[in-house]
């Protein structure tokens, strides 16, 4: 689990709810009306913007935030050179055996690729559509919590006017007023603590994960057409390691490449 999405929830409605206390009780921020106007017309417009087997994985998308990546780009470099040293033992044909003990798909059908023969140019247009055509998938999940980012704040407003219109229509009688300025008010709070501490910032969170993610496919395609070309493993070692920051460098082994170098 991401204990970063997990704890900055939890500590952002802590925060809110300690603030309310200050100065009033939770009573008086719990407005049945006021959360159907916002959740719900924002949902509904959600599903206005996107097809309904789109609107289907909102819940699927949302929860990967909340998980870490199944793959870090430092254990796949070690991964692929522990690989390059196989292919330069045995030939690109051992690697077959290997295929079974590799458990992300994308490495697993590149490296199917080059034990099958496949011409270089061929096995890096095919991974990298299979890479294009995830980032898009991934920007297509990302645009609906940033959709849902601007409905709330925005059915906030209509739930606002709604308020306005019901205290101005009613003015002649004091008893009336209260409850509908609540829900005026109570509508934007609403549409502004959904919008900026819920799917906004899973938004920016899924970007973050998406953007991880490529870094990762590029490294396995860089990895793999170099495995192919029979390039060094400790070339291949630090060819990869300039997709890395330069603290998490160091922690990449080299002693079984060095051990195969030349």
């Amino acid at each position: 689990m991401d204990i970063a999405t997990i704890g900055g929830l939890i500590l952002g409605f802590v925060l809110i709810v300690w603030g309310i206390l200050q100065g009033s009780n939770i009573g008086a921020f719990i407005d049945v009306g006021s959360v159907i106007i916002v959740i719900g017309g924002a949902f509904a417009a959600l599903f206005v913007s996107y097809p309904l087997p789109q609107v289907l994985t909102f819940g699927s998308v949302g929860s990967k935030s909340f998980q870490n990546a199944p793959f870090e780009v430092g254990k796949i470099i070690e991964k692929v050179i522990e690989l390059a040293n196989v292919a330069r033992r045995e030939g690109l044909l051992a690697l077959e055996e290997a295929v079974s003990e590799i458990k992300d798909d994308f490495l697993q059908k590149g490296v199917m690729l080059i034990v099958d023969g496949t011409d270089p140019e061929l096995v890096k247009n095919i991974l990298e559509t299979e890479v294009a055509n995830i980032e898009d998938r991934h920007g297509t999940n990302k645009g609906m919590f940033e959709n849902m980012g601007s409905l709330f704040p925005a059915f906030g407003m209509v739930g606002t006017l709604i308020g306005l219109v019901a205290m101005l229509q009613n003015l002649s009688d004091p008893s009336a007023i209260g409850p509908a300025m609540a829900v005026a008010l109570l509508t934007t709070f609403y549409g502004s603590l959904f919008a900026n501490l819920i799917f906004n910032p899973i938004a920016t969170k899924l970007d973050y994960k998406s953007k991880n993610e490529m870094l990762v496919k590029q490294v396995m395609i860089e990895g793999l057409l170099s495995i192919q070309a029979g390039e060094n493993p400790r070339i291949i070692e630090e060819k990869l390691k300039a997709f890395l920051p330069p603290k998490m460098r160091k922690s990449i082994g080299t002693q079984e490449a060095e051990e195969n170098n030349g």
